[in-house]
């Protein structure tokens, strides 16, 4: 990884909030995409050609792969890609939440080499490289120590609880939620929850730089079958997503049915 990679991304992380704020609460063009795919604005769209702009400029020999931008195939080829969620959390952003983020990752034969989840109303900035270890506003974080899903503290949506999607009886866990995916996984690598699930397949854009952040915190992070995630793959997907301090995340799997 160029040594620069990680200031090249918070850079362009917080010059993607000054572009968010200064749409946000200001009823900003938004419209529905294809296939029930959730919605998208003009500030998703201005901060993803900014992020564009700005990150291929410096790297012109890495791939790009964002969720508002029409895939180019070219970047399976390439030696390193960015992934990019220009704003994760779209809904929240529209309602004049402050809870949305940007989501910017490097991907590197497989995995993240570098990695920011930047929330800019409350000025969070969480990163982390393959070879470093995580941080919020530049202090070093770690997940909690649970060991039990009976209570632990959950960020899932509430259609984790279906019965068909466990072994067993559902866990009595404390359910909450964020809009952002990215953000959920940072939760959890700073432990303020213990654990987050997503049991539907999870879009690369949303859990790239936040499953290295969690990762280098020392949360366990996976998809639900507990098989390793691989980024930049051709169809950009993973089969869900569950992160976990390493004896909870266990004790996830094990009950977590496979499909």
């Amino acid at each position: 990884m160029p040594e620069n990679d990680l200031g090249l991304l918070m850079d362009a992380a917080r010059a993607a909030g000054d572009i968010a704020r200064s749409f946000w609460r200001k009823t900003p063009d938004a419209w529905e995409k294809p296939d029930g795919a959730g919605p998208v604005s003009e500030a998703d769209m201005a901060v993803n050609a900014m992020l564009e702009r700005e990150l291929r400029t410096a790297r012109p020999d890495y791939g790009w792969l964002s969720e508002e931008s029409v895939d180019d195939p070219a970047r399976l080829v390439a030696a390193r890609t960015f992934i990019v969620d220009p704003i994760d959390g779209t809904r929240a952003f529209l309602a004049g939440e402050g809870s949305f983020a940007h989501s910017l990752a490097i991907a590197q034969d497989g995995h993240v080499t570098a990695a920011v989840v930047y929330l800019p109303v409350p000025d969070l900035i969480y990163t982390a490289t393959l070879t470093g270890v995580a941080m919020l506003n530049g202090i070093a974080i770690a997940p909690s120590v649970a060991t039990n899903p009976e209570g632990a503290s959950i960020l899932t949506a509430a259609a984790s609880a279906d019965p068909s999607q466990w072994r067993g009886p559902v866990p009595a866990y404390k359910r909450a939620f964020r809009p952002s995916l990215a953000w959920r996984l940072c939760l959890v690598a700073e432990g303020r929850f213990d654990a987050t699930l997503s049991l539907r397949p999870a879009w690369e854009w949303d859990i790239a730089a936040g499953a290295l952040i969690a990762t280098r915190a020392g949360a366990a992070v996976s998809d639900r079958a507990a098989m390793a995630l691989r980024f930049n793959r051709p169809v950009p997907q993973s089969n869900g997503l569950i992160a976990a301090p390493s004896t909870l995340h266990a004790a996830l799997t094990a009950r977590i049915r496979t499909f």
